[in-house]
């Protein structure tokens, strides 16, 4: 009886006060409570219940500020009037055996393992009768993904507080390799919250305080997700499982709308996966090749290396590789990239709204990042083709904390030249080879170390006696410090060189030696600040150091007759600050601004030549020498470079965006070709030769498709260049000593539009690029004695009005897969001879204006098919074939077409670099 009148006693106090009792205390068991709750808010009615219940509830704003509660309870359990206020929405809730109260949208917290989740493996699969296939992840590995996705982390001290935000950061990592993950995609949906991890697989989320539910994607690994309750500033790493494809369609679905909501515009950022996927010549994945298949990005024929992006000469691109520069990024005359494809992780490509901490050139940043190195356990990969092979490997030197990666490649291209009939190949030589190396090391939390090195060397020798040797030797030294969760630094020191030698000895008096060489040693600090979810940061500084030999000449032979000869070094400093903010300034609109101020010193020791003012450069006009002595100032260039995007959501599945960039180049290649050669060289500004200065605006519409399966962009640009270097006819560029007379300073004008479809998922993927663009010149420079063409606009040498290119993948089934490419585009400009006169009692030439007329238009297909081996998990190493065909129809397209005087008649030739179709075989490897 005493139970009797103690529970009347709690109905009676209950019926008088409208609040809220508990009948049942025991751990497992639903408190009964009773009340009137009517027109509340459902924080009132947490409030209320909280004040006389030890529970303690978790939940969203948004779960406040879009439920009322009209409810009439008399003894009822908890979770039953929970059921009646969530009826009708998509919210659940789950009550833990702690007195935890989770309010959570679409799918409620798990409070319990099934009974047979940790059954041996082996019993498992007996109990259901079912064999798991080799192919698929292991058992045990799907328990440990449930168990995080499941498992609730606690982030942060509790203090009491259930309003205001906190900051979540930490590292995705892969859980196989423990490789940083770049590019994935971590967010929560309300409110709609998100960001993408950097190069360093690092994120920070500025997030209300309580529970959320982390969602991640990332291409080519498995969807997963976390339950947080945030507390307050805290760290949370997150391992993430490759994707093994099955024999369905694989929908990818990682960063699916970033092109839609992303505030960048004019970038493309390619993983390995997609660049194996395209066929390239000789069977060797080309990551140069397929950048090249992008909107807004040619070469000016087969076989050239060098891109021209957006209307902009080679040497406007900056290429990095782990942020060291690449001055020459090719192989065997253009035929190969300096990349190892199986050190490489990711590719960026920046045509406009180039971030402020870049800067150097005027029309594109190609950001080539390596992998670090498998920190769980040691791999190996590596492939077997026709003319090159390749081997990889990679694993702990400390687990989990220090990783090593060793790659290599060579060429035995000479083989198959000896086998060729004709002479002018069987007495030739062409051989390269290239080595990677990657040590990264977790010092601590806070700390991390990455050092980089690559060096390659090529040598060829092609029917003659001159002998080709060029090299590229770069390192880089990366020091990242965590402050705390909303801002890092990383410290880089950077080293490249580039540098070739041009030798002959058949002929004993005329047996010489030229070399060339240019070097850069760089230190650069970055830093990335997070103060909330609208604001991101970026500032830093950063100062380079370059040193040029612009050539030398010396006698190879005890007879020969060459006469030595040296230009004088030249060397430069250039440094900057920047600055920049992206704002986000609702769910819709997001600008992005930034400010990086450049300086140049040009320095000595060196005899800098002094023309007439205001007359043209010339040999005539040179008045006077002026001696710069060891590190004083030949001149100095500074000036601002100013970034500005814009970005607006017009739909769930659209948006517009618009930028603006200010460039400026101190540093210039001279080259007689209209593509990057092993002999060109590269000039310092001074004096006499301005630095280069580009302005581009940019405008796009951006739209996905079905269910964001299919993407759809449309950029249009206008690009403005001054002071970039053109040349006189007959211009001379080797072993110059006063190139500034033979080279002159030209503005430039750039316009066209790229269109763009893509499709990344389902069996049937790949893109369709279209641009039109005109690239123009005019050199109307006072200082010039000779004007082009009139002082009117000309094509460039790399003007290509249209372009299109299909790239499509085909997987027929868990093993077989294929791949075309088709690529059409414009002729480039040539210069042709129109006829011949007499002056006196020479003979000469009449030329058409400069690049008044083109070559042939250009258009090639490439087939290749891809054998995977079975995909049994304990199996010593995993094989794959790959057969191609490039240049499946066998056209012979124009490289260059030139011209021979041949007994008084003036005959034009035409050059093919490949006129067959080319097929190749390549076996991969993975151990």
């Amino acid at each position: 009886m005493t139970h009797f009148y103690r529970a009347l006693l709690l109905v009676l106090l209950c019926c008088m006060t409208l609040t809220v009792p508990v009948h049942a205390q025991q751990r497992n068991e639903s408190p009964l409570i009773s009340g009137s709750f009517r027109n509340m808010t459902f924080q009132d009615f947490v409030q209320r219940l909280e004040t006389r219940l030890p529970y303690k509830f978790y939940y969203e704003q948004a779960v406040a500020d879009s439920l009322m509660v009209n409810l009439e309870v008399e003894g009822e359990p908890l979770n039953q009037a929970l059921s009646q206020i969530l009826k009708g929405t998509d919210y659940k809730f789950a009550i833990t055996e702690q007195r935890q109260v989770f309010i959570t949208r679409q799918n409620p917290i798990m409070t319990n393992l099934p009974s047979n989740f940790f059954k041996d493996d082996e019993e498992a699969k007996r109990n259901s009768q079912m064999a798991t296939p080799a192919y698929l992840p292991q058992q045990q590995d799907n328990k440990k993904r449930i168990q995080s996705e499941i498992k609730l982390y606690e982030i942060g001290t509790p203090n009491g507080s259930k309003t205001g935000k906190a900051n979540l950061a930490g590292t995705l990592r892969d859980a196989n390799t423990g490789e940083p993950i770049i590019g994935a995609h971590i967010y929560i949906e309300s409110p709609s919250i998100g960001t993408a991890s950097d190069q360093y697989g690092y994120y920070s989320l500025s997030l209300p305080v309580g529970r959320h539910e982390l969602n991640i994607r990332a291409v080519g690994l498995k969807n997963t997700k976390r339950q947080v309750i945030l507390h307050s500033d805290g760290k949370l790493d997150i391992e993430v499982e490759e994707d093994i494809r099955s024999l369905k369609e694989v929908l990818v679905e990682a960063e699916k709308d970033r092109n839609v909501t992303g505030l960048q515009m004019g970038m493309e950022r390619l993983d390995i996966r997609t660049i194996r996927q395209v066929p390239t010549a000789f069977g060797e994945t080309d990551i140069l090749r397929v950048v090249l298949t992008l909107p807004g990005v040619k070469s000016v024929g087969e076989g050239a290396t060098g891109m021209n992006v957006r209307g902009g000469s080679t040497d406007q691109n900056l290429i990095l590789l782990n942020d060291a520069t690449i001055y020459n990024p090719s192989h065997l005359f253009g035929f190969f990239s300096a990349f190892n494809p199986d050190v490489i992780k990711s590719v960026e490509l920046y045509k406009s709204a180039v971030p402020a901490r870049y800067g150097g050139r005027l029309s594109s940043v190609l950001e080539v990042t390596s992998r670090e190195g498998n920190k769980k356990q040691f791999s190996g990969t590596g492939g077997i083709g026709l003319l090159t092979s390749r081997l990889t490997l990679e694993g702990p030197i400390i687990k989990d904390k220090t990783s090593i990666l060793v790659g290599g490649r060579s060429t035995y291209s000479d083989w198959l030249l000896k086998k060729i009939p004709n002479k002018s190949f069987s007495n030739s030589e062409a051989s390269f080879y290239d080595v990677n190396t990657h040590i990264s090391h977790e010092i601590n939390e806070k700390n991390s170390l990455y050092l980089t090195g690559y060096m390659s060397k090529d040598r060829f020798k092609l029917a003659a006696d001159t002998l080709y040797r060029f090299q590229n030797q770069n390192a880089s030294l990366k020091w990242k410090h965590n402050f705390h969760n909303k801002l890092y630094s990383v410290v880089t020191g950077t080293y490249s060189h580039y540098g070739y030698d041009i030798s002959n000895e058949e002929n004993a008096a005329n047996a010489s030696k030229m070399d060339f060489g240019i070097s850069q040693t760089g230190m650069q600090i970055d830093f990335n600040y997070f103060p909330d979810s609208k604001h991101t940061l970026d500032f830093g500084a950063s100062a380079i150091r370059y040193e040029v030999n612009p050539g030398s000449l010396v006698p190879n032979h005890a007879e020969s007759l060459i006469k030595a000869d040296k230009l004088q070094q030249e060397k430069a400093i250039e440094s900057a600050l920047y600055l920049s903010d992206r704002y986000d300034i609702n769910q819709n609109l997001s600008i992005s601004a930034g400010l990086r101020y450049s300086f140049f010193t040009a320095l000595g020791q060196r005899d800098v030549l002094q023309y007439a003012p205001g007359m043209p450069k010339t040999l005539n006009t040179i008045v006077d020498t002026v001696s710069y002595g060891s590190g004083k100032s030949i001149a100095t260039y500074h000036g601002p470079e100013f970034r500005l995007s814009a970005r607006y959501v017009l739909s769930g599945n659209s948006s517009v965006k618009v930028s603006f960039n200010r460039l400026r180049q101190y540093v210039h290649m001279l080259s007689n070709t209209a593509t990057m050669a092993p002999t060109d060289t590269w000039k310092l500004s001074d004096s006499n030769i301005k630095p280069q200065v580009g302005d581009q605006v940019a405008v796009g519409y951006y739209r996905n498709l079905r269910a964001n399966t299919i993407e759809f962009s449309a950029e249009a640009y206008y690009k403005w260049m001054q002071d970039f270097l053109d040349y006189r006819s007959g211009a001379s560029i080797i072993m110059n000593h006063h190139i500034e007379t033979d080279v002159a300073n030209a503005e430039g004008k750039a316009y066209g539009v790229e269109l763009m479809l893509k499709k990344a998922t389902g069996k049937l993927n790949g893109w369709v690029s279209y641009t039109y663009s005109r690239t123009m010149v005019r050199l109307d420079d006072p200082a010039v004695s000779e004007v082009i063409n009139r002082g009117e606009w000309y094509a460039s040498n790399f003007d290509k009005p249209h372009d299109l290119t299909m790239i499509s993948n085909y997987r027929f089934s868990q093993r077989f897969s294929t791949s075309v490419n088709f690529t059409y585009s414009t002729g480039r400009p040539i210069t042709l001879p129109l006829g011949k006169y007499y002056d006196g009692a020479s003979h000469r030439i009449l030329y058409s204006d400069r690049n008044q007329y083109r070559i042939p238009d250009y258009y090639r297909v490439d087939l290749a098919l891809n054998i995977e081996g079975n995909h049994k998990i304990a199996k010593l190493a995993h094989s794959s074939w790959t057969v191609a065909v490039y240049n499946l129809t066998g056209r012979k397209n124009p490289y260059s077409v030139y011209f021979k005087s041949q007994k008084g008649q003036i005959r034009g030739y035409k050059m093919s670099i490949f006129g067959h179709p080319i097929p190749t075989i390549t076996y991969n490897f993975k151990f």
